[in-house]
């Protein structure tokens, strides 16, 4: 999903957008949290770091009782329950995996 060979932005570009794709499903949202937390680890952002392991640990809940805010990012400084829109080749996926998209 994510390489170490990538510059530090188009590692969370990357992971930002798997967030999106992975919100569903309860193992995948939580697999990118869990990535997610490795970059904030790697970039020492403390306020990043408490974010994802907060994440880490109502992702698999939220996806499982289907309450995910739509076309979150999944990064810190957007709030846990804030809906954004879904870039369009998103959700395009999303649509064709028969994932429901609010309006």
């Amino acid at each position: 999903m994510v390489h170490d060979h990538q510059p530090l932005l188009e590692r969370w570009r990357a992971a930002e957008r798997a967030h999106i794709l992975s919100q569903p499903w309860p193992f995948p949202h939580t697999r990118t949290h869990a990535v997610m937390l490795h970059l904030a680890v790697r970039e020492r952002d403390l306020l990043e770091i408490i974010g994802q392991l907060v994440c880490l640990a109502v992702a698999a809940p939220g996806s499982a009782a289907g309450r995910c805010p739509t076309g979150n990012t999944g990064r810190t400084r957007v709030g846990l329950n804030t809906s954004m829109p879904i870039p369009g080749d998103l959700a395009t996926l999303l649509q064709a995996a028969g994932v429901a998209l609010e309006p």
